[in-house]
């Protein structure tokens, strides 16, 4: 019997202290990919490659094979930093040479995704403050102990911090922004705490057959493209405790704020719930003060989508090749 679709309905939320490394270890047969999207990061880069390399990676039996920080044009000490922690250091540029690259999160992962070769891929942003090994095994848990997930998505608490004079909460585009969208469009998946949370694991299989949006919105358009392809019963959350990070500024998360919607709007045109024609912004206009008044600044909003790596000529060879060795 089909269900009813405006009924909520996600898995339990399970803990990262429900999963053993020890468990998940031993005599595991599904290869994982830690994938870490990188722009100017060098603060924190090196120490999330080294707890991953030094608790999951350099141990007897190791919970991940693969780890691959995505330098997207990083202007500061961020490859180097990453590179000495242990990671392999690859650039967009490096990856599907045939296809220009654009600057973006969601690039940064569709090519990283297509340089790994995992069958399992945890994502990781590489700005966390509080990464432990903990949040890999709690992620991977639900994957490599029920063939039935799929996507494994992060929830956490995001506390108020104090940034400069001014206190910060988290979440702030996901409270405003993401959850609406989803209550209002999505609600079978209104129970799911993070939508926005650039920490998930996902099934390799998954991947291959989905569009990345280019943007900041590709955490939003992976989760509801899963949610499409695989029905809710496939995504998981495990609840990684308290996520400190880097926060951003009103204008920045505006922009973040812009591409989501965009990534939204275009699954819904494709659902006959709005009208092409309503569609025309490519551009975000935003107001800074000076001292002369109110300054205009116009920023153009990542609409790119990536296809589905199924769909790539080089990708198919390519892990065709893996595949055989």
């Amino acid at each position: 019997m089909d269900r009813d679709p405006r009924i909520s309905w996600v898995r339990p939320l399970t803990s990262a202290s429900d999963w053993s490394l020890e468990r998940l270890s031993h005599g595991r047969s599904t290869t994982v990919s830690v994938v870490l999207p990188a722009l100017n990061e060098q603060a924190t880069v090196g120490r999330i490659a080294s707890e991953v390399r030094r608790n999951l990676m350099e141990r007897t039996n190791p919970l991940v094979d693969e780890l691959i920080v995505l330098d997207s044009g990083s202007t500061d000490a961020t490859a180097d930093v990453a590179r000495a922690a242990g990671a392999r250091v690859l650039r967009s540029d490096e990856i599907l040479g045939r296809i220009p690259a654009v600057v973006g999160k969601g690039e940064a992962m569709w090519r990283a995704v297509a340089a790994s070769r995992g069958d399992v891929v945890v994502f990781v942003d590489a700005d966390l403050e509080s990464f432990t090994a903990r949040h890999i095994v709690g992620l991977l848990g639900p994957l490599l102990t029920d063939e039935s997930v799929d996507f494994v998505k992060a929830a956490y608490h995001r506390p108020v911090q104090a940034v400069g004079p001014a206190t910060v909460g988290g979440g702030r585009v996901t409270e405003l922004v993401a959850r609406p969208l989803l209550n209002l469009y999505w609600p079978a998946l209104a129970d799911i705490v993070q939508p926005l949370a650039g920490e998930y694991a996902v099934r390799r299989s998954v991947l291959e057959i989905l569009p990345f949006p280019c943007g900041y919105g590709v955490d939003f358009g992976l989760l509801v493209d899963t949610a499409d392809r695989c029905g809710t019963l496939a995504i998981a959350q495990v609840d990684l405790g308290t996520r400190l990070h880097r926060h951003q500024d009103d204008l920045r998360l505006g922009r973040m704020a812009t591409e989501i919607i965009k990534v939204a709007m275009a699954r819904l045109r494709k659902e006959d719930h709005v009208a092409p024609d309503r569609l025309t912004g490519t551009s975000l206009t935003q107001f800074r003060r000076s001292a002369d008044g109110f300054a205009a600044e116009i920023h153009e909003v990542a609409g790119l989508e990536r296809p589905a790596l199924r769909d790539v000529p080089e990708y198919v060879a390519g892990r065709a090749a893996t595949l055989a060795r």
